[in-house]
């Protein structure tokens, strides 16, 4: 199966231009043979503490999965992304999985990071879709670097499909904070897809962003948060080889390699029995703690309430 990864340098919060982007993005990998296309995690904003992301949730029946479903129909492929989807009076990061006769598969990102809490709330379901290709693991950005994600996929899944929008600590001091902490933050997006892949000998596809944002600071309303999102589209195959690459500097476009998709390895590096699996500094743990618990209050006492005051 050849299969695409799709980077994108997206607008905050802007949906019109997103969606444009992440079409023209799709066709071209489409008409260069793709026959399997992943869009990152949140392919319709971006994600940041900003006002605009009052405004980014859409049903999830709504514009984001039609354009999904179109662009699987017409090119007789498959593709997925996630977005900030309302089902009931509750929004969730969903990742929506698009076959051509129509199928649709969903995964529910388990738990927000930081101040992706004050827009949606986790999920319940597991993350394996189980599909008629095979068994395909859906992972979210800090889901790949939680232990309980690789266990409740081991021996489970067929391929990793998912993405990130994983953003880069403020360019501007925080606190104090070191140069060698955003450092230590890249590479652990750098080492992730392939560290999955060797903890379930599966091959990983992972979409991301690339762009750079300007946003607000929980907690700090003084603060001009300076920031980019860090990249790193990457397919890997299950012995946690690199197949193909972009980093942030190669800005939008897409990666594209073929895979047998019922290849697997055997298991190469043992999951970690705790909650991260890489040695998550400090600084960041905290942060996650703090941040949670800001945007667990900030979505039910805001986010909620300006929805049901705007009809959305």
């Amino acid at each position: 199966m050849r299969v695409a990864a799709i980077q994108m340098t997206t607008e905050l919060g802007n949906i019109k231009v997103n969606l444009k982007s992440a079409e023209q993005l799709a066709r071209s990998a489409f008409n260069d043979g793709a026959e399997l296309v992943i869009l990152p995690e949140f392919f319709t904003s971006a994600v940041a503490f900003h006002p605009k992301m009052l405004d980014v949730v859409r049903p999830i029946n709504g514009e984001p999965t039609h354009l999904l479903s179109q662009l699987a129909k017409k090119y007789n492929g498959i593709i997925g992304g996630s977005f900030i989807a309302l089902r009931g009076k509750e929004s969730y990061n969903t990742f929506v999985l698009t076959f051509p006769d129509g199928s649709l598969y969903f995964h529910d990102k388990d738990q927000p990071t930081m101040w992706e809490n004050c827009y949606y709330i986790g999920g319940t379901d597991d993350g394996v879709l189980e599909t008629k290709i095979g068994n395909i693991g859906a992972v979210l950005c800090w889901e790949f670097v939680r232990s309980r994600t690789a266990k409740r996929m081991l021996d489970r899944v067929d391929i990793v499909i998912g993405g990130s929008c994983w953003w880069s600590l403020s360019e501007q001091p925080l606190g104090g904070t070191p140069s060698e902490l955003r450092e230590k933050s890249l590479e652990m997006m750098i080492e992730t897809p392939s560290k999955f892949a060797r903890m379930l000998g599966v091959h990983v596809i992972h979409a991301a962003h690339a762009g750079d944002f300007i946003s607000e600071m929980p907690l700090m309303p003084d603060f001009q948060y300076k920031s980019y999102y860090v990249g790193e589209t990457q397919i890997v195959d299950g012995s946690g080889k690199i197949l193909a690459r972009m980093k942030r500097e190669d800005g939008e476009g897409f990666i594209i390699v073929d895979i047998d998709l019922k290849k697997k390895w055997k298991p190469s590096e043992t999951i970690p029995d705790r909650f991260w699996i890489p040695d998550m500094p400090k600084e960041l743990n905290q942060a996650w703690e703090l941040l949670n618990n800001h945007g667990e209050s900030y979505y039910r006492e805001t986010t909620k309430p300006y929805r049901k005051e705007n009809q959305i």
